[in-house]
């Protein structure tokens, strides 16, 4: 895996635009990934996407990240300030997950942690009950009861929980929870951080920026755009200034 450079970034942001979550996260990766098939990207579990979508977020904005988001009981809004490593699960990238066994209310299962592939199936379906089972049971191997082969069917709501949390256990940079307090009502609460969520926001923030700032520059310089986006963010924010001289 590779940095991405300024106009690799923004082709990304472009094609991503008509893309749901889930392939513009392996659009990223693809782009910064080039001698990874997009199949084999698409294979990763979770865990191991959002590790590299990680490491690829650093090296293009940094480590740190700044973000807000409402508080659920008075709605005020809550700064949060944090650094790459406290959302790292490990600081060296874990193994990917192999089949793991699962007991619950009699039966025996034996599961997969959910890949790009699962979560954009999953995504179609018609609510969030519908969803979870769905990526339940594409990521359910096999089903035993009494040593003998089960349907899915036959399965206990409170099977898709102990699924979950044992996945949870065996892929933790999958399920990264942020505890948050509001210091206007002292409220607690814990908040899903979705790297994917979080950088595709961030790139299109970039990009209208940069899109604006090379339309300046081009039409008080005549430069084309790959010529602006080939400078440093530096030097281009000081011709933006001599602009307003």
């Amino acid at each position: 895996m590779r940095p991405l450079s300024a106009p690799e970034l923004l082709d990304a942001w472009e094609d991503g635009m008509v893309e749901g979550p889930v392939e513009r996260a392996l659009l990223l990766l693809a782009t910064a990934c080039p001698e990874i098939s997009r199949e084999d990207l698409s294979a990763l579990p979770i865990g191991q996407r959002d590790d590299r979508l990680l490491t690829l977020r650093e090296w293009t904005f940094g480590s740190a990240f700044n973000s807000t988001v409402a508080c659920p009981r008075c709605g005020e809004k809550v700064e949060l300030s944090f650094d790459a490593s406290s959302v790292r699960a490990s600081p060296e990238p874990a193994a990917p997950p192999g089949e793991l066994t699962v007991e619950v209310a009699g039966f025996d299962l034996r599961v997969r942690a959910p890949n790009s592939a699962d979560m954009a199936a999953a995504v179609a379906g018609d609510n969030v009950e519908s969803m979870r089972r769905q990526l339940f049971e594409r990521c359910l191997v096999s089903t035993l009861r009494n040593g003998q082969p089960a349907a899915p069917q036959q399965l206990p709501p409170e099977a898709i929980e102990a699924v979950a949390v044992c996945l949870a256990q065996a892929d933790p940079q999958a399920d990264i929870q942020l505890a948050l307090t509001c210091p206007s009502c002292g409220h607690s609460w814990s908040a899903v951080f979705d790297i994917a969520a979080f950088f595709w926001n961030e790139i299109e923030a970039w990009a209208c920026r940069v899109l604006r700032e090379v339309h300046l520059l081009a039409v008080a310089y005549g430069w084309s755009e790959l010529d602006i986006l080939q400078l440093s963010p530096l030097r281009r924010q000081a011709y933006l200034e001599m602009l307003d001289a």
